[in-house]
C-alpha cells in the first residue's frame, strides 16, 4: 500500500508571515496537530506543531539554563531559544528541515520515517508542493479497517495448523520446529520448549492472529539449557 492511498487530502498549510495566533487559530478551528508552511506556489517551505508552542514565554514554560550553562553553550544558543519562545512570526518557530515522501512511499517507509525521527505527521510532496499528510491517526484507520477484515471466514482445524505453523517457522526468535501446535475446534495448543520467556508471549500472539482461531492454551516448556534444546 502506498501513501498516496492513505494521505489525507487536502492538506491545511499555512504562510510563513502568518502570525503564531493565526496559525494556532487555524490548527484548532481544523483539528490538527501541525501545519506544512508553503510559499504562494504550494513549494514546501517548513512545518509548525504543537511542540513548537510548548515553550513560550506567554505560558512560563520557556527553557531556562543555568548561567554557566548559557555561558558554555555561547550566546548563538540562548538567543536561538529567546526566538522561539518570543517569535510572533511562524517563519521565527517553524522547522525549515521537513521529513517527507514522496506519493509512492510505502506505508512501511512512512512509519520508519515516523519512529527513526520522532514524528507525528509526514508531508506527502510531490515535486516539491504538498499533495497530502500522513498522520498516525491515518495509520490507525487503516490497521482498523485491516483487522476488521480479518476472520470474515473460519478456516477448518488443518488449515488453523498450518497457518500457525507457517508463521512461527516464518520467525526467527521460534526456533524452528521447537513449537508444535495442536487444533481442535478453533482451539489452539501450543507445545514445546522454549529458551526465553519472551518466546512464550510471540507464540501465544502469533496463534492469536490467524483467522478461526477461539482460544490459545500455553502448555510450553521453559529450558534453563539452551543448548540441550538446540541440540535434542
Amino acid at each position: 500500500m502506498q501513501a498516496q492511498s492513505i494521505m489525507t487530502k487536502p492538506v491545511i498549510t499555512t504562510d510563513a508571515n502568518a502570525t503564531i495566533a493565526e496559525a494556532v487559530e487555524l490548527m484548532l478551528s481544523n483539528k490538527v496537530s501541525c501545519l506544512p508552511i508553503t510559499n504562494s506556489d504550494g513549494t514546501l517551505v517548513g512545518i509548525v506543531s504543537k511542540s513548537d508552542f510548548l515553550r513560550r514565554e506567554e505560558l512560563g514554560t520557556q527553557r531556562v539554563r543555568p548561567r554557566w550553562l548559557e555561558l558554555d553553550l555561547g550566546p548563538g544558543t540562548t538567543a536561538h531559544d529567546y526566538v522561539r519562545s518570543n517569535g510572533r512570526i511562524i517563519h521565527q518557530v517553524m522547522s525549515p528541515q521537513v521529513i517527507s515522501a514522496p506519493p509512492g512511499a510505502s506505508i512501511a517507509d512512512v512509519v520508519d520515517l515516523m519512529m527513526q525521527h520522532r514524528i507525528n505527521n509526514v508531508p506527502i510532496v510531490d515535486r516539491e508542493r504538498v499533495v497530502g499528510i500522513i498522520t498516525r491517526t491515518d495509520l490507525l484507520l487503516v490497521l482498523i479497517r485491516a483487522m476488521s477484515k480479518q476472520g470474515t471466514t473460519p478456516p477448518n482445524d488443518d488449515l488453523i495448523r498450518k497457518a500457525i505453523l507457517a508463521e512461527l517457522q516464518g520467525q526467527t526468535w521460534s526456533g524452528g520446529d521447537l513449537i508444535d501446535v495442536r487444533v481442535s475446534d478453533g482451539v489452539v495448543e501450543l507445545k514445546g520448549t522454549i529458551v526465553d520467556e519472551r518466546q512464550r508471549k510471540a507464540a501465544i500472539v502469533a496463534a492469536e492472529k490467524v483467522a478461526g482461531v477461539g482460544q490459545v492454551k500455553d502448555g510450553l516448556l521453559l529450558s534453563t539449557d539452551p543448548f540441550s534444546v538446540m541440540v535434542s
